[in-house]
Parts: structure tokens; C-alpha cells; sequence
């Protein structure tokens, strides 16, 4: 019974010289050359032969009947193709002549090749410049990169970008090196059929190896994020989670909830909580509050006194990266602020502690080791509330 072997195969096509060198080793070994894939070829498993190995450039996909006779009749079988090349073998005992032997002339096999390889490196190469706006978009428009590689939901897209300038790379390369091949075959030097190949083979095989691993992981991510992300109602009661709550902050004990302003999917998003995750910050939540203090008005009397509060809380997996986060999170919440609004003070419980105040409105970004709070309060209370409640909530996720 014949066995079949799949081999993976040097993965730059246009490489003639090795490829004929990689089927002559192979078949000394025993392994005779059947078939040729994307990425792999099938041998046959049999007994070891001293083979020599021609390829022959068509741009027809399928290699003619004439042309397929007229190399037999010379000593060459024809054995397989792949894309525009043909595999022809021949004993090395029958010493056959060559499948050209002028290679000016040979040359010419290659033009229409040189042609549709030059075009398709300009395409690639359009479409890579396009792809690296859009990524160059996400990660750099508003300048906060930080918050798009915490948040998680680029990372894939960064990734698979990169293999696809590889793409883009090797498509060029491949333009560039048929150009090379057919530019010294008109001034007379043929192919090196003997071309060596296997250092070429482990670099490309561990390349290969390394964005399949790199892009099959970071392609679960984003079903990861779905499968963890969860949006709940944020309860009137105390939560063990580290998130500032309204009640702390005011500390009035006629605080009360309003109205759902709007409710959707069983969740009061005006008073809600969500959870997050990516590989770079593992623990994220996002919360809204609102409340109203019955009797109450605002200082302006434009209304009965309704104070809210919005958080963001992130512990990181890399704590090196916090003063990163915390400056982005300014950057993108400043709004019509200027920076210089935004002051950064000393407090022996944070590492970092920037605060902004503005009529009712208050901010407050802190970090702690892991830790990294924003918090956006609108109502009457001191901002030193905020800060005393970011203080109680921050040891829960800053050390873990």
C-alpha cells in the first residue's frame, strides 16, 4: 500500500531554486513529490532516489498536453503544479538535458508573471495603506492609547493588521524577486537549481508559527469580552464591588432614587453597573447613579436637587502602565476644558490624585498599584467626599 506523506512546504513560491533543491533532498530521502498545496506538498513514501526537479512557468494554471510530451520525449515526467508553476522530474541517471538551456530566452516565461505579481503587490500595498489609516485612527484620533489597549476591542484587529503588512511584505517581496530572477536571466544566468534551502524554511516556518499563535489568541478576545461582559441594575444597597457609590458622596440620609429615565433589557441604565474585561486590565467596571433629595433645590433654584455620579474603575495587569490610563482618561473627559484645569496634588493614599472642579460638577482621577478611578460627581458636595470615598474603594482592586 502506497503511503502518503504531507510535508509543509517553503512558503515563498516564486523561490524556484529551492524548491527544485527541496524535492531532490526529499526524494534521496524517499519521499517523491505527488502533489502541491497552499501549504503543504504530498509525497509518496518510498524507496530513496536521486532525482532532479525542474519548474516550469505557465501562466496557464494547467500545464499544455504538447508541452507535457514534448518534455517527456526528453527525459522529463511532468508531476504536478501549483498556481503558475510546473513540476517536472527526471532520474538523475538519465542525465536529460535541460528544460531550457538559454536562460535570455527562458526569461520571457517569466514576463506576464513579473506583470500580474507587480500587480498584485500594488493592490496588497493600497489596501495595507488603507488598513493602517483606519488602525492608526483608532489608536491615535482622540490620543489616548492607553484606554484602546486596556478596553481591549482593538487588539485583534492590530494584530491580524500586522500579519496582513506581512502579507503585504512578502507580496512585494515576491514582485521584487521574480523582477531580481528575470533581470539575470536575461543577462545570462540561469537558475540556481541547487539553491539552498533549509535556513530559510526554519525562519519562515518559525515566522508562520508565531502569527498563527499570536493571532489565534488574540482572536478570542473579543469572545471573551462578550462572554464576561454583563450590565446590571445597580441596586439601592450597599455592593461589595469597588465602585463610589451616590450615598457615600452626599451623605444625606434623604437620598433617594428617582424615576428610571430610561430602562431597556430589564437594566435601569441611569442607575446601572457593567462589567468588563480584557487582557490588560481583567477587572473593569463602569457605573452611573442618580438620585433626588425630596424638598431640596439647587443653589440656582432651577429645580428639586438631583446630584449623580459616573465611575470607572480598571485594575491593570501591568502596573507600569497606570500613569498612562490616568493622564488618557484627562485627556479624553477634559471636554472643552483646558489641561491646566486639571490639578494634580500630593495624598499619601495614591499614588497619583488629579482633581478638577467646576461649579457642581467634579473629577477625580486616582491611581493605586493596580488601581486606576475616574469619577465624575454633579451635585452640591465637597470634592473631598469624592476622594474619602474613592480612598475606601480603591484597596480592593489596587493590590490583587
Amino acid at each position: 500500500m502506497t503511503k502518503k506523506v504531507h510535508k509543509l512546504r517553503p512558503s515563498d513560491y516564486w523561490r524556484i531554486g529551492e524548491h527544485e533543491r527541496w524535492f531532490a533532498d526529499l526524494a534521496a530521502k524517499g519521499f517523491h513529490l505527488k502533489k502541491m498545496g497552499i501549504h503543504f506538498a504530498q509525497f509518496v513514501k518510498g524507496d530513496p532516489k536521486k532525482t532532479r526537479y525542474r519548474i516550469d512557468v505557465s501562466m496557464k494554471k494547467r500545464m499544455i498536453a504538447e508541452r507535457i510530451e514534448m518534455y517527456a520525449e526528453r527525459g522529463w515526467d511532468y508531476v504536478t503544479s501549483y498556481n503558475f508553476f510546473h513540476v517536472f522530474s527526471s532520474p538523475v541517471e538519465l542525465d536529460a538535458p535541460e528544460l531550457h538551456t538559454d536562460p535570455a530566452e527562458q526569461s520571457y516565461t517569466l514576463k506576464e508573471l513579473d506583470k500580474r505579481l507587480a500587480m498584485n503587490a500594488s493592490i496588497v500595498a493600497i489596501g495595507m495603506l488603507l488598513m493602517v489609516g483606519m488602525m492608526a485612527a483608532i489608536w491615535l484620533l482622540d490620543g489616548t492609547p492607553t484606554i484602546v489597549l486596556v478596553e481591549g476591542s482593538a487588539v485583534h484587529q492590530t494584530f491580524l493588521t500586522l500579519f496582513i503588512g506581512y502579507t503585504a511584505y512578502t507580496s512585494l517581496q515576491a514582485s521584487i524577486s521574480i523582477r531580481a530572477l528575470r533581470k539575470a536571466m536575461i543577462e545570462g544566468k540561469p537558475i540556481d537549481h541547487h539553491a539552498p534551502w533549509k535556513k530559510h524554511h526554519r525562519f519562515k516556518t518559525m515566522i508562520a508559527f508565531l502569527f498563527t499563535a499570536v493571532i489565534g489568541s488574540s482572536a478570542i478576545i473579543p469572545f471573551v469580552q462578550l462572554t464576561k461582559m454583563d450590565t446590571k441594575t445597580l441596586p439601592e444597597g450597599s455592593l461589595n464591588l469597588p465602585i463610589v457609590r451616590l450615598a457615600d458622596i452626599e451623605q444625606n440620609p434623604s437620598l433617594v432614587r428617582g424615576e428610571a429615565s430610561y430602562m431597556s433589557d430589564n437594566v435601569d441604565w441611569s442607575n446601572r453597573y457593567t462589567y468588563e474585561w480584557s487582557p490588560f486590565a481583567p477587572v473593569q467596571y463602569e457605573a452611573d447613579e442618580a438620585g433626588v433629595v425630596p424638598g431640596e433645590m439647587w443653589k440656582d433654584a432651577s429645580g428639586e436637587y438631583s446630584p449623580s455620579v459616573s465611575s470607572m474603575v480598571f485594575q491593570l495587569s501591568i502596573p507600569a502602565m497606570t500613569d498612562e490610563l490616568l493622564y488618557d482618561l484627562v485627556k479624553r473627559y477634559q471636554y472643552e476644558n483646558r489641561r491646566e484645569d486639571f490639578v494634580e496634588t500630593k495624598h499619601p493614599d495614591f499614588d497619583r490624585l488629579i482633581v478638577h472642579e467646576k461649579d457642581e460638577m467634579k473629577e477625580v482621577f486616582a491611581s493605586k498599584g493596580k488601581a486606576v478611578f475616574y469619577v465624575r460627581y454633579f451635585g452640591n458636595a465637597e470634592i473631598s467626599s469624592i476622594i474619602e470615598s474613592i480612598e475606601k474603594k480603591i484597596d480592593i482592586i489596587s493590590v490583587k
